[in-house]
């Protein structure tokens, strides 16, 4: 069990990856920090379900579900409460300005003084939720929790893409998404575990337990040594960046990806504004990515199976324990899928991976809708049999955007970022995220009340709009190195109208001989 929490995921990968090879925590911690994150949030969605905390903080719910209410509630509408999707969702608020504040101390005191604030933020929140009496103490910790989520979503991403050889980019930041399955995972057995005690008090076990992660995350990042980008950025240390690439490498030639960091530093230094900064004509592709990838992840519906699948199980006639099991198995699911992405995104691309999952869940979310408007009406309970085909089409679903949209979602954006509109670019990716996600958890319950069946056609028609998206627009980024990432706008058939040819030929003039400069004057010195 404790190998499953803190093993090695990348055994494949060659050892010099390991910043420290005599101390493997650094490659632990770079694949492990964001379970507290999920953890925390899957844990307050699991709990929603349990009636003991419905009973105590949204006796409304309660008794609508157990029909004890208007004799005429609808089987859509049972979980429909304005205060129950504001616990939900105020955590999003939070993170969305947290991570925008996020990005200026990540650029000015590094990677790691972000992600240290984040998981110190999150171990005070799960203590208002383990020791909550009220609705309030619940909001402050949904608060607390959105702006410790906020810090390391936008910090972490972040470091493993500047951390990780070209090659081996894809697959080491896809073990972000995996360890979000994972802590999904361990939060819904958790939730499944903790139903069953006597006396009603296990939801406080489910929402303070993300303190162990949250801890684990804190005192790990300590010892996180920093990026070598930032350590150029910071105050021109290229001796120490070049010691930190060798020993990341496990190479001594290194010389090239060096003159590329420090070209890439000397224009970051000369911005003074990123977020303007990005609005320029030559960033239109990755600003256009960076708001559109994060908006159509969210699109999916994947929130609504990853914060709502018990409620919603619950609503299509499992009970308590057989719905909190369900989502456990949805997450196996995705766990399963998280591995294969890792194991074939550097290989396959990132265009196929979304397509290829895209098309999944369109079918996926197509289907559900139509089974669910044959079989499940407004009254009446649905035959488990199909309650139980729900659950596999679901696993179907999670698997397809589990090795596509979830990881590269993070991947994406990052990598095509120079590194002059890195953190800012990031920053923009989150915000969107935690914007859509506050929108549709919001909204997902009343839509569920009032479109019933369509709210799963209203996602699949998304799906389709993203599919076309990525096929028309994304070009292809595998295994190239991110500082030489502009080429693939210039040979792109629509970017390259936008960038304009002679605007990025003369760019890459300017960078070139910033580049030969900087590197005369690190060999002189």
């Amino acid at each position: 069990m404790d190998h499953g929490w803190m093993g090695l995921p990348f055994p494949s990968l060659p050892c010099a990856f390991n910043t420290y090879p005599t101390h493997p925590l650094p490659v632990l911690l770079r694949t492990r920090m964001h379970d507290c994150s999920v953890f925390t949030t899957t844990c307050t969605g699991g709990v929603t379900s349990m009636e003991s905390f419905l009973k105590k903080f949204f006796p409304d719910v309660y008794h609508q579900m157990h029909g004890d209410k208007a004799a005429a509630v609808s089987n859509y509408c049972r979980f429909d409460s304005e205060l129950l999707t504001v616990f939900t969702s105020s955590l999003y608020v939070a993170g969305l300005v947290a991570t925008l504040f996020a990005s200026s101390v990540t650029t000015r005191y590094g990677r790691r003084a972000s992600i240290l604030i984040g998981g110190s933020v999150f171990i005070a929140g799960s203590a208002f939720g383990g020791a909550a009496v009220n609705v309030y103490m619940l909001l402050v910790n949904r608060i607390l929790l959105g702006i410790g989520l906020g810090f390391t979503n936008q910090s972490i991403p972040l470091y493993l893409s500047e951390m990780a050889p070209p090659q081996y980019r894809g697959a080491i930041n896809n073990g972000f998404e995996l360890c979000i399955s994972i802590g999904i995972l361990i939060a819904n057995v958790i939730n499944y575990g903790v139903q069953k005690i006597e006396g009603g008090w296990g939801w406080r076990i489910s929402l303070s337990m993300a303190a162990v992660p949250a801890a684990f995350l804190t005192i790990g990042a300590i010892f996180l040594p920093e990026t070598p980008s930032f350590l150029i950025q910071r105050d021109g240390n290229v001796d120490e960046a070049k010691m930190m690439l060798q020993r990341l490498r496990g190479t001594t030639g290194v010389q090239k990806e060096l003159d590329d960091l420090v070209t890439a530093s000397n224009i970051s230094r000369a911005i003074k504004n990123p977020y303007r900064n990005i609005l320029k004509k030559k960033y239109r592709p990755q600003l256009v990515i960076a708001l559109l990838i994060p908006f159509f992840n969210q699109v999916t519906g994947i929130n609504v199976i990853n914060f709502y699948a018990p409620v919603m199980f619950r609503t299509i006639g499992l009970g308590e324990s057989a719905a909190l099991m369900s989502a456990v198995v949805t997450r196996l699911c995705a766990t399963v899928a998280n591995i294969v992405a890792m194991v074939v995104v550097d290989k396959f691309g990132r265009r196929k991976l979304l397509l290829v999952g895209g098309v999944q869940m369109i079918l996926s979310q197509f289907t559900v809708g139509a089974i669910l408007a044959v079989k499940f009406k407004d009254h009446g309970v649905m035959d488990k049999e199909y309650g139980y085909l729900v659950l596999v089409i679901m696993c179907v679903f999670v698997a397809g955007f589990a090795w596509s949209w979830g990881p590269l979602t993070y991947l994406v954006p990052t990598e095509i970022c120079p590194l002059e509109i890195r953190s800012a670019g990031q920053s923009v990716v989150i915000a969107v995220i935690f914007l859509m996600t506050f929108v549709i958890g919001q909204t997902f319950l009343n839509m569920l009340c009032h479109l019933k069946f369509g709210t799963f056609f209203l996602f699949g028609g998304w799906v389709c709009v993203m599919t076309l998206f990525v096929f028309f627009f994304l070009p292809e980024t595998k295994q190239l190195p991110m500082e030489q990432m502009e080429q693939v706008w210039r040979r792109h058939w629509f970017w390259k109208r936008i960038v304009g040819e002679g605007e990025e030929e003369a760019d890459q003039a300017q960078t070139g001989a910033g580049a030969i400069a900087m590197s005369a004057a690190a060999h002189s010195s």
